[in-house]
């Protein structure tokens, strides 16, 4: 029996986290549950799973979460804010955490579950983009364990070697790692017409269901370049040993080539069931609910390279990895600002893009050495991206 942590219960991930253990009363116990303005969503769930605790990120909205409680007559307890948070992520009680808060909010109660050396089931990429080393020294020095949550990177997993060396390909014989992306709503839409696209196209994800955020970095490609530095980062990588693969179908989740010719891919329905099952059952496979690939309906599998013009955030966040840390955190606190904006209808779809390009060659690279520095950087681009949003 695990106990577990789920960090941004209410969004996708979150659901289907909870969706899974609901198949499995032999195997979970849920421990807490967070999020942040869906609150009677929050409250809802907390009453389904019979979480001990319940936490709302912002501490205003304690008092409106606590009527809730009782309006629902909840047998959890409420809690609120950010200590609150990491402490439902290390307590001692807990096993296995859920990181699926989106975006850069993620950062500390993630990284605290990694210091307590929980196993973490990594959903939210920010945190690595963010601070990279740090959480892999973390992660090191807990041993905690990582596990992949996102199906890119879960693919990779379950494609490496038993005996994967972190950071040596070659000691596993491996060429080079295949990351998959769909190429979202866009891929064949005329780019004279993307100053035109709005907020609820470029959230119409063909294959997948997800948050409005993360929907519009999949049409920006800008999810796959955040998973491109997360993937570096993972598994010890260079930015020379992963290409980048448009799949429309989201068939192939991500693939692993190896030196002798051969490459290993991991396949299934487009469904975050099926990583998250898997990294709560590792290393048993469990029911995810998750229909198999029926191959006789499989009509095509295409494969081509992403186009620089059409996915300029793609590269720009490849160019970031290279450039170091301090880049890759400023991009993602940019990004943040300019996708908001956009789904406010503040910026145009093209100029998230320009925002974040803007901001990453603004400030010269800098050395990272802690948390506190990681957040200055965050707060830099933010309101330097905030500025550019004004502008206009």
């Amino acid at each position: 029996m695990q106990t577990v942590t789920i960090l941004g219960a209410t969004g996708s991930i979150g659901e289907s986290t909870l969706d899974v253990i609901q198949r499995h009363p032999d195997l979970f116990r849920v421990f807490a549950i967070t999020g942040h303005k869906q609150l009677e969503r929050l409250v809802q769930q907390a009453k389904a799973c019979h979480a001990r605790y319940l936490v709302v990120a912002d501490e205003q909205d304690y008092a409106k979460a606590h009527e809730l409680a009782l309006r629902y007559e909840l047998s959890s307890e409420v809690l609120a804010g950010q200590r609150a948070l990491e402490e439902v992520a290390s307590a001692a009680e807990v096993d296995t955490v859920m990181a699926s808060i989106v975006g850069a909010a993620g950062l500390e109660p993630t990284l605290a579950a990694v210091k307590a050396g929980k196993r973490v089931l990594l959903a939210n990429k920010e945190s690595l983009v963010m601070s990279g080393a740090l959480f892999i020294d973390a992660a090191k020095q807990s041993k905690a364990e990582i596990l992949p949550i996102d199906s890119e990177h879960n693919a990779i997993f379950q494609c490496l070697p038993a005996d994967f060396r972190y950071g040596d390909l070659d000691a596993s014989g491996i060429s080079k790692i295949l990351l998959t992306g769909s190429g979202g709503p866009f891929r064949e839409r005329d780019l004279q017409s993307f100053m035109d696209i709005t907020p609820d196209e470029a959230c119409a994800h063909p294959n997948w269901s997800m948050g409005r955020k993360i929907s519009v970095d999949s049409a920006t490609m800008m999810n796959k370049g955040l998973e491109f530095i997360e993937a570096c980062w993972l598994f010890g990588l260079g930015q020379d040993d992963i290409q980048v693969v448009l799949h429309p179908q989201s068939t192939i989740h991500s693939m692993v080539q190896y030196i002798d010719g051969s490459v290993l891919a991991q396949l299934g329905n487009p469904d975050m069931r099926t990583p998250i099952a898997y990294g709560l059952g590792y290393p048993n496979r469990i029911d995810a609910g998750v229909a198999p690939l029926d191959f006789s309906t499989l009509a095509d599998l295409s494969f081509t390279t992403p186009c620089a013009t059409r996915y300029p955030n793609l590269y720009l966040a490849i160019e970031a990895c290279r450039v170091g840390q301090s880049a890759t955190t400023r991009l993602n606190a940019a990004n943040e600002i300019a996708v908001q904006a956009f789904l406010e209808n503040r910026i145009g779809f093209t100029q998230i893009a320009q925002i974040n390009e803007e901001i990453l060659n603004r400030f010269e690279p800098t050395e990272v050495s802690s948390i506190q520095q990681i957040r200055e950087l965050d707060k830099q681009a933010r309101l330097a991206a905030l500025a550019l949003v004004e502008e206009g």
